[in-house]
């Protein structure tokens, strides 16, 4: 009997000690409450809206964002002159990241950026503080990011991601 066992033995270490695939991070467990988390953090502040150019260098800059809808779709404005809507017809991979300095958290929403032109839309998606800097909103372009991922750390709602590896909860759309 004892001949048998250390074989066994051994080839038991041998499989657990095998290098294991790496794994995909899931979508976080209590999804509602992770997206209120986010939306907390989102709320009536402002974001860096990062975008690459054709040379794949990105740029970041802040931005004043209308508050997500119930889709996680945020709504900007920008200046249709600005390097920002050149980027975004190079490429229309953006991340919009906010930060909540008071509890050490964050959020980054990544998606696909369109650029709105439509008058209906400017209606339904202005934020009033835009008017100090579109008197005229044919004079700007509205940047519509649907979102396809989210990132969140909000150690206040113990939203901490993975401990190993730093993962933060993931949520995609």
């Amino acid at each position: 009997m004892n001949k048998f066992i250390y074989p066994i033995l051994l080839l038991l270490i041998f499989i657990r000690c095998q290098p294991q695939p790496e794994q995909k991070p899931e979508a976080a467990i209590g999804t509602m409450a992770t997206l209120q988390a986010a939306r907390k953090i989102m709320q009536g502040s402002s974001c860096t809206l990062v975008t690459v150019d054709q040379h794949a260098k990105p740029y970041a800059r802040v931005m004043d964002p209308l508050f997500p809808d119930e889709n996680f779709v945020v709504w900007l404005a920008t200046n249709p002159l600005s390097r920002k809507v050149e980027h975004l017809y190079t490429n229309p991979n953006v991340v919009l990241h906010y930060v909540d300095a008071s509890h050490n958290g964050y959020v980054s929403l990544y998606g696909q950026a369109e650029l709105v032109r439509d008058t209906m839309q400017f209606d339904l998606h202005w934020k009033p503080e835009w008017d100090r800097f579109y008197r005229n909103r044919n004079a700007c372009v509205l940047i519509k990011v649907i979102p396809s991922r989210l990132e969140i750390i909000d150690y206040n709602r113990m939203l901490s991601g993975d401990p190993v590896t730093w993962q933060p909860n993931v949520i995609v759309f």
